[in-house]
Protein backbone atom coordinates (compact mmCIF):
# COMPACT_ATOMS: atom_id res chain seq x y z
CA UNK A 1 0.00 0.00 0.00
CA UNK A 2 1.15 3.56 -0.68
CA UNK A 3 1.99 5.66 2.35
CA UNK A 4 0.51 9.14 2.11
CA UNK A 5 0.43 12.70 3.36
CA UNK A 6 -2.89 12.41 5.16
CA UNK A 7 -5.68 14.78 4.12
CA UNK A 8 -3.26 16.77 1.97
CA UNK A 9 -4.02 18.47 -1.31
CA UNK A 10 -1.68 20.39 -3.55
CA UNK A 11 -4.03 21.31 -6.39
CA UNK A 12 -5.99 23.90 -4.43
CA UNK A 13 -2.87 25.64 -3.19
CA UNK A 14 -0.86 25.41 -6.39
CA UNK A 15 -3.68 26.59 -8.64
CA UNK A 16 -2.69 30.06 -9.81
CA UNK A 17 0.74 30.09 -8.16
CA UNK A 18 3.63 31.14 -10.38
CA UNK A 19 6.65 33.39 -10.57
CA UNK A 20 8.46 35.42 -13.23
CA UNK A 21 12.21 35.76 -12.98
CA UNK A 22 13.66 39.12 -14.05
CA UNK A 23 12.09 40.49 -17.19
CA UNK A 24 11.72 37.05 -18.77
CA UNK A 25 8.66 34.86 -19.10
CA UNK A 26 9.86 31.83 -17.12
CA UNK A 27 7.03 30.50 -14.94
CA UNK A 28 7.48 28.41 -11.82
CA UNK A 29 5.05 26.37 -9.79
CA UNK A 30 4.89 27.52 -6.19
CA UNK A 31 4.95 24.39 -4.01
CA UNK A 32 3.18 24.86 -0.64
CA UNK A 33 5.53 24.84 2.36
CA UNK A 34 3.58 22.03 4.06
CA UNK A 35 4.18 19.79 1.07
CA UNK A 36 7.83 20.83 0.63
CA UNK A 37 8.58 19.82 4.22
CA UNK A 38 7.35 16.27 3.58
CA UNK A 39 8.64 15.82 0.03
CA UNK A 40 11.85 15.90 -1.98
CA UNK A 41 12.23 17.52 -5.39
CA UNK A 42 14.15 15.61 -8.06
CA UNK A 43 14.93 17.05 -11.49
CA UNK A 44 14.22 14.81 -14.48
CA UNK A 45 17.38 15.00 -16.58
CA UNK A 46 16.67 14.48 -20.27
CA UNK A 47 12.94 15.11 -19.89
CA UNK A 48 11.25 15.40 -23.32
CA UNK A 49 14.27 13.61 -24.80
CA UNK A 50 14.95 9.97 -25.60
CA UNK A 51 16.59 9.00 -22.30
CA UNK A 52 15.85 10.22 -18.78
CA UNK A 53 17.26 10.01 -15.29
CA UNK A 54 15.75 11.02 -11.95
CA UNK A 55 17.25 10.45 -8.50
CA UNK A 56 19.35 7.40 -9.38
CA UNK A 57 16.57 5.93 -11.52
CA UNK A 58 17.24 5.82 -15.25
CA UNK A 59 15.44 4.84 -18.42
CA UNK A 60 16.66 2.99 -21.46
CA UNK A 61 16.59 4.73 -24.81
CA UNK A 62 12.96 5.33 -25.75
CA UNK A 63 11.88 3.35 -28.79
CA UNK A 64 9.30 5.23 -30.81
CA UNK A 65 6.85 4.01 -33.41
CA UNK A 66 5.71 6.05 -36.39
CA UNK A 67 4.19 9.39 -35.36
CA UNK A 68 1.17 9.80 -37.65
CA UNK A 69 -0.91 12.88 -38.40
CA UNK A 70 -3.62 12.31 -41.00
CA UNK A 71 -7.28 12.89 -41.86
CA UNK A 72 -9.46 10.81 -39.54
CA UNK A 73 -11.82 8.24 -41.03
CA UNK A 74 -15.50 9.00 -40.68
CA UNK A 75 -18.28 11.02 -42.19
CA UNK A 76 -18.05 14.81 -42.21
CA UNK A 77 -20.97 17.21 -42.30
CA UNK A 78 -22.27 18.46 -45.67
CA UNK A 79 -23.05 22.20 -45.61
CA UNK A 80 -25.04 22.06 -48.87
CA UNK A 81 -27.78 24.55 -47.90
CA UNK A 82 -25.44 26.96 -46.15
CA UNK A 83 -23.03 26.96 -49.08
CA UNK A 84 -25.81 27.74 -51.57
CA UNK A 85 -25.87 31.20 -50.03
CA UNK A 86 -22.19 31.54 -49.06
CA UNK A 87 -20.95 30.60 -52.53
CA UNK A 88 -22.79 33.64 -53.93
CA UNK A 89 -20.75 35.95 -51.73
CA UNK A 90 -17.48 34.09 -52.26
CA UNK A 91 -17.45 31.96 -49.12
CA UNK A 92 -17.73 28.31 -48.17
CA UNK A 93 -17.99 26.12 -45.07
CA UNK A 94 -16.30 22.75 -44.75
CA UNK A 95 -15.72 20.28 -41.96
CA UNK A 96 -12.45 18.43 -41.38
CA UNK A 97 -11.44 15.62 -39.05
CA UNK A 98 -7.78 15.21 -38.17
CA UNK A 99 -6.17 12.54 -36.02
CA UNK A 100 -2.70 12.18 -34.55
CA UNK A 101 -1.21 8.97 -33.19
CA UNK A 102 2.05 8.00 -31.54
CA UNK A 103 3.44 5.12 -29.50
CA UNK A 104 6.64 4.39 -27.63
CA UNK A 105 8.25 1.90 -25.26
CA UNK A 106 11.19 1.85 -22.88
CA UNK A 107 12.36 0.39 -19.57
CA UNK A 108 13.16 2.12 -16.29
CA UNK A 109 15.35 0.78 -13.48
CA UNK A 110 16.67 1.72 -10.06
CA UNK A 111 19.45 -0.89 -10.28
CA UNK A 112 17.38 -3.50 -8.44
CA UNK A 113 14.08 -3.65 -10.30
CA UNK A 114 13.28 -2.99 -13.94
CA UNK A 115 9.87 -1.94 -15.28
CA UNK A 116 8.83 -1.96 -18.93
CA UNK A 117 6.54 0.78 -20.25
CA UNK A 118 4.41 0.48 -23.40
CA UNK A 119 2.47 3.65 -24.24
CA UNK A 120 0.02 4.95 -26.86
CA UNK A 121 -1.32 8.45 -27.63
CA UNK A 122 -4.25 9.41 -29.80
CA UNK A 123 -5.83 12.78 -30.50
CA UNK A 124 -8.86 13.56 -32.67
CA UNK A 125 -10.11 16.99 -33.74
CA UNK A 126 -13.21 17.88 -35.76
CA UNK A 127 -13.48 21.48 -36.98
CA UNK A 128 -15.69 23.64 -39.18
CA UNK A 129 -13.72 26.10 -41.32
CA UNK A 130 -14.87 29.15 -43.26
CA UNK A 131 -12.96 29.99 -46.45
CA UNK A 132 -13.36 33.06 -48.65
CA UNK A 133 -12.08 33.96 -52.10
CA UNK A 134 -11.93 37.60 -51.05
CA UNK A 135 -8.30 38.54 -50.28
CA UNK A 136 -9.17 40.85 -47.38
CA UNK A 137 -11.87 38.81 -45.70
CA UNK A 138 -10.63 38.60 -42.10
CA UNK A 139 -12.90 35.61 -41.45
CA UNK A 140 -11.21 33.47 -44.08
CA UNK A 141 -9.56 30.50 -42.43
CA UNK A 142 -11.58 30.93 -39.24
CA UNK A 143 -12.09 27.55 -37.52
CA UNK A 144 -14.70 26.49 -34.96
CA UNK A 145 -13.82 23.43 -32.91
CA UNK A 146 -16.65 20.90 -32.79
CA UNK A 147 -15.05 17.94 -31.04
CA UNK A 148 -11.72 17.12 -29.41
CA UNK A 149 -10.52 13.98 -27.67
CA UNK A 150 -7.11 13.05 -26.31
CA UNK A 151 -6.25 9.66 -24.80
CA UNK A 152 -2.92 8.53 -23.38
CA UNK A 153 -2.51 5.01 -22.04
CA UNK A 154 0.51 3.13 -20.73
CA UNK A 155 1.15 -0.36 -19.39
CA UNK A 156 3.81 -0.60 -16.67
CA UNK A 157 4.99 -4.19 -16.22
CA UNK A 158 7.82 -5.70 -14.13
CA UNK A 159 10.54 -7.33 -16.22
CA UNK A 160 11.06 -10.35 -13.97
CA UNK A 161 7.89 -10.44 -11.88
CA UNK A 162 9.39 -10.13 -8.38
CA UNK A 163 5.88 -10.04 -6.93
CA UNK A 164 5.28 -6.56 -8.40
CA UNK A 165 1.85 -5.87 -9.85
CA UNK A 166 1.21 -4.58 -13.34
CA UNK A 167 0.04 -0.96 -13.45
CA UNK A 168 -2.11 0.76 -16.05
CA UNK A 169 -2.02 4.54 -16.63
CA UNK A 170 -4.80 6.41 -18.42
CA UNK A 171 -5.12 10.15 -19.11
CA UNK A 172 -7.90 11.70 -21.18
CA UNK A 173 -9.50 14.99 -22.17
CA UNK A 174 -12.73 15.41 -24.18
CA UNK A 175 -14.57 18.45 -25.54
CA UNK A 176 -17.91 18.01 -27.38
CA UNK A 177 -19.57 21.24 -28.49
CA UNK A 178 -22.92 19.59 -29.24
CA UNK A 179 -23.12 17.68 -25.96
CA UNK A 180 -22.20 20.82 -23.99
CA UNK A 181 -24.60 23.04 -25.98
CA UNK A 182 -21.68 25.46 -26.32
CA UNK A 183 -22.52 28.42 -28.59
CA UNK A 184 -19.22 30.23 -28.10
CA UNK A 185 -17.41 30.13 -31.49
CA UNK A 186 -14.10 30.91 -29.79
CA UNK A 187 -14.24 27.96 -27.36
CA UNK A 188 -11.25 25.66 -27.43
CA UNK A 189 -10.26 22.39 -25.81
CA UNK A 190 -8.17 22.85 -22.68
CA UNK A 191 -4.91 20.99 -22.15
CA UNK A 192 -5.80 19.86 -18.64
CA UNK A 193 -6.21 16.13 -19.07
CA UNK A 194 -6.73 13.96 -15.99
CA UNK A 195 -6.88 10.26 -15.19
CA UNK A 196 -5.77 7.37 -13.01
CA UNK A 197 -3.04 4.80 -12.56
CA UNK A 198 -4.02 1.49 -10.95
CA UNK A 199 -2.79 -2.04 -10.33
CA UNK A 200 -6.26 -3.30 -9.47
CA UNK A 201 -5.66 -2.81 -5.75
CA UNK A 202 -4.12 0.65 -5.29
CA UNK A 203 -5.23 3.64 -7.35
CA UNK A 204 -3.39 6.91 -7.97
CA UNK A 205 -5.47 9.84 -9.24
CA UNK A 206 -3.79 12.32 -11.59
CA UNK A 207 -5.26 15.80 -11.36
CA UNK A 208 -4.15 18.68 -13.62
CA UNK A 209 -2.42 21.70 -12.08
CA UNK A 210 -2.74 25.11 -13.76
CA UNK A 211 -1.33 28.53 -12.95
CA UNK A 212 -3.09 31.85 -13.47
CA UNK A 213 -1.31 34.43 -11.32
CA UNK A 214 2.27 35.63 -11.60
CA UNK A 215 4.65 37.58 -9.39
CA UNK A 216 6.17 40.41 -11.42
CA UNK A 217 9.79 41.56 -11.15
CA UNK A 218 8.68 44.56 -9.04
CA UNK A 219 7.08 42.22 -6.49
CA UNK A 220 3.51 42.99 -7.51
CA UNK A 221 1.03 40.32 -8.49
CA UNK A 222 -0.04 39.99 -12.10
CA UNK A 223 -2.51 37.80 -13.92
CA UNK A 224 -2.06 35.77 -17.06
CA UNK A 225 -4.74 36.20 -19.76
CA UNK A 226 -5.22 32.42 -19.63
CA UNK A 227 -4.58 29.46 -17.35
CA UNK A 228 -1.29 27.71 -18.06
CA UNK A 229 -1.34 23.92 -17.74
CA UNK A 230 1.65 23.22 -15.50
CA UNK A 231 1.65 19.67 -14.14
CA UNK A 232 -0.12 16.92 -12.24
CA UNK A 233 -0.90 16.12 -8.64
CA UNK A 234 -0.66 12.38 -7.91
CA UNK A 235 -2.81 11.32 -4.98
CA UNK A 236 -5.04 8.66 -3.51
CA UNK A 237 -8.28 9.24 -1.63
CA UNK A 238 -6.20 9.89 1.51
CA UNK A 239 -3.54 12.27 0.31
CA UNK A 240 -0.75 13.32 -2.06
CA UNK A 241 2.14 11.04 -3.04
CA UNK A 242 3.85 13.14 -5.73
CA UNK A 243 3.72 16.15 -8.03
CA UNK A 244 4.92 16.18 -11.64
CA UNK A 245 6.08 19.69 -12.59
CA UNK A 246 5.93 20.08 -16.38
CA UNK A 247 7.42 23.57 -16.37
CA UNK A 248 10.72 22.92 -14.56
CA UNK A 249 10.59 19.19 -15.38
CA UNK A 250 10.75 17.98 -11.79
CA UNK A 251 9.06 15.27 -9.76
CA UNK A 252 8.28 15.88 -6.09
CA UNK A 253 8.23 12.62 -4.08
CA UNK A 254 6.66 12.15 -0.64
CA UNK A 255 9.65 11.34 1.60
CA UNK A 256 8.15 8.17 3.12
CA UNK A 257 7.75 6.32 -0.18
CA UNK A 258 9.77 3.12 -0.39
CA UNK A 259 12.01 2.20 -3.33
CA UNK A 260 9.33 0.32 -5.28
CA UNK A 261 6.84 3.18 -4.88
CA UNK A 262 9.41 5.75 -6.04
CA UNK A 263 10.21 3.60 -9.06
CA UNK A 264 6.55 3.25 -9.97
CA UNK A 265 5.93 7.00 -9.69
CA UNK A 266 9.10 7.62 -11.72
CA UNK A 267 7.66 5.33 -14.41
CA UNK A 268 4.44 7.38 -14.45
CA UNK A 269 6.33 10.68 -14.51
CA UNK A 270 8.78 9.73 -17.25
CA UNK A 271 5.92 8.33 -19.38
CA UNK A 272 4.22 11.72 -19.13
CA UNK A 273 7.43 13.52 -20.15
CA UNK A 274 7.98 11.09 -23.05
CA UNK A 275 4.75 12.03 -24.83
CA UNK A 276 4.96 13.54 -28.30
CA UNK A 277 1.35 14.32 -29.32
CA UNK A 278 0.73 16.21 -26.08
CA UNK A 279 4.19 17.78 -26.08
CA UNK A 280 3.60 19.25 -29.54
CA UNK A 281 0.68 21.29 -28.11
CA UNK A 282 2.51 22.37 -24.96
Amino acid sequence: MLRLIKNATVAGLMMGAAGVTGCGTSMKLSIPTTFKEQATMEHVNGARGNKMQVSGISTSKIKRGIHLSSPAPGRTRNFFLENLFLNQVGGQLSETMQQEKAKFSYSISDGQTTLNIYAHEKELNRKVEYESVKPRDFLSGFEILQYHSYVFSAMITPENGNGINHWELLLSNVYDRQALHDNNPFAFAGQEDSGIATDGSDTIYLKPLSIKKTELSNGKEGKLPFKLFAGYELSTKDGVVAVVDLIDRNIWFYKELDASERLNISAIGTAIFARRVKDAKW
